[in-house]
């Protein structure tokens, strides 16, 4: 008997990047960057399904060389959810979470968390993840993406800048989240998602989530405890090879 697929986790791996050129085969410790990404991702026990979706045969050949699942698909979209779009277009799911390439120390309870809100989600269709932000140093770095909700874990904004701006100078706690790059869609809705045209706001802020909002759509927001990192530069990957020896993984 078939198995059912009810939630399909997938990975966009890109072979360009602009500022560290093939990243995603980048040595970490040993293993490639996406190595530890499908590795990570691969402990969430709510996934049906995991693939890479690729648009390079050295992606590919990396893929196939640790076990991954891997599916090809066009080198000109512009956009981890267009080759998303085009990697489940005949799988039968119902869920499909777009998991970022780049973040090799992703949590898989991070994962497993956006996949049971989407199974009983009733009143949306996308949802995404957010984390207290400890660190201040990264309230106005505009590379940490900041998410105000209301109060029902609906995002409001998603912004570059630090928002909320506190205008009181007391010494008051001031409460900043960070938005981690993770998302969930029912397969539905993520073909609405992408046909959406660009928005203002998103062009504004570089930040694809804002369409959903501006066309009006409601994006669920779920808080965690576990951080995750995106390598976009050589100063990240020295980083992250820290974190994972710091956790003894290395």
């Amino acid at each position: 008997m078939k198995k059912e697929i009810n939630v399909i986790g997938v990975i966009p791996a890109r072979y360009g990047s602009t500022r560290l050129p093939v990243k995603l085969l980048k040595d970490l410790c040993g293993k490639s960057v996406l190595h530890w990404t499908w590795e990570s991702a691969s402990g969430a026990h709510l996934l049906d399904k995991l693939i890479i979706a690729c648009d390079h045969p050295k992606i590919e050949e990396e893929a196939k060389k640790i076990g991954a699942e891997v599916v090809n698909t066009s080198n000109q979209h512009t956009s981890g959810t267009d080759r998303i779009a085009e990697a489940v277009r005949d799988i039968d799911t119902k869920v499909v979470i777009n998991i970022q390439a780049d973040e090799p120390l992703i949590h898989p309870s991070i994962i497993d968390s956006l996949a049971q809100e989407m199974l009983t989600a009733k009143d949306f269709f996308m949802a995404t993840v957010k984390k207290k932000i400890e660190d201040q140093r990264h309230v106005s770095n505009p590379n940490t993406v900041k998410v105000l909700c209301d109060r029902l874990d609906f995002a409001i904004y998603f912004s570059r800048l630090p928002i909320p701006c506190y205008r009181s100078k007391d010494n008051n706690p001031k409460l900043y989240y960070k938005h981690l790059g993770i998302y969930a869609y029912t397969k539905d809705f993520l073909y609405t998602f992408k046909n959406l045209p660009i928005s203002q706001l998103e062009r504004a802020e570089k930040l694809e989530q804002l369409r959903a909002i501006e066309a009006g759509y409601k994006i669920k927001v779920i808080e965690t405890h576990f951080d995750s990192f995106g390598i976009d530069t050589i100063e990240d990957l020295h980083q992250a090879e820290e974190m994972l020896m710091e956790k003894g993984y290395a």
